[in-house]
């Protein structure tokens, strides 16, 4: 379906080995983390979503059930994020005017967040919309199409931060509170959030 709005680049195609186990499976709150990834980048707003799977792609793509969303498999997933992106940049319609590219395992990453990065693109149509976590730049981060190239030329690790580092004097920037920033990587920071409050 053709598309003029924002879409999602969610990526969970990790092979999650400081965790131990798939970190995509676990559960938080009723529903696995890369399920609510996804339905907080729906409810956000972005649409269509691209889902970009590799670890465990089938067990994966099974908790994506019911939600209105694209999944993508990279079969170089063990090479690292960027072949992950580059294989959810491939996968945009032509007409997508921008993507917010998120990654699954940071869960503090809210709909309410999402949907205040796309208004602020809608409103100043900026080359990119940055997260700031209380001086720390981390996704989501909002891509104008302009970029697109740039991005899908770009190798090595952080190859979107370096695109950030490119053009930050052309960003919009929205900031968010430290603790939104908070990922899973290791069993202890999954303990720390089920044990939460």
């Amino acid at each position: 379906m053709p598309t003029n709005g924002v879409a999602g680049i969610l990526l969970a195609a990790g092979t999650s080995t400081r965790m131990g186990r798939n970190k995509m499976l676990l559960d938080l709150g009723g529903e696995t983390v890369l399920h609510r990834a996804a339905r907080c980048a729906i409810d956000g707003g972005l649409s269509p979503l691209i889902v970009v799977l590799g670890s465990q792609a089938e067990r994966a793509e099974q908790e994506l059930g019911g939600l209105e969303c694209q999944v993508v498999r990279n079969p170089h997933f063990e090479s690292g994020i960027t072949s992950s992106m580059h294989c959810g940049l491939a996968a945009l319609p032509t007409t997508t005017a921008a993507a917010m590219v998120l990654l699954a395992d940071m869960p503090f990453v809210t709909a309410d967040m999402i949907s205040e990065m796309v208004r602020r693109y809608q409103q100043t149509a900026a080359l990119l919309v940055i997260s700031d976590y209380e001086g720390v730049n981390a996704p989501p981060m909002l891509y104008d199409k302009r970029l697109f190239g740039e991005l899908q030329a770009t190798h090595g690790e952080r190859c979107g931060r370096q695109v950030v580092q490119r053009h930050r004097d052309q960003a919009e920037v929205l900031r968010w509170p430290a603790s939104a920033l908070a990922d899973l990587d290791v069993p202890e920071d999954y303990e720390r959030l089920t044990h939460a409050g």
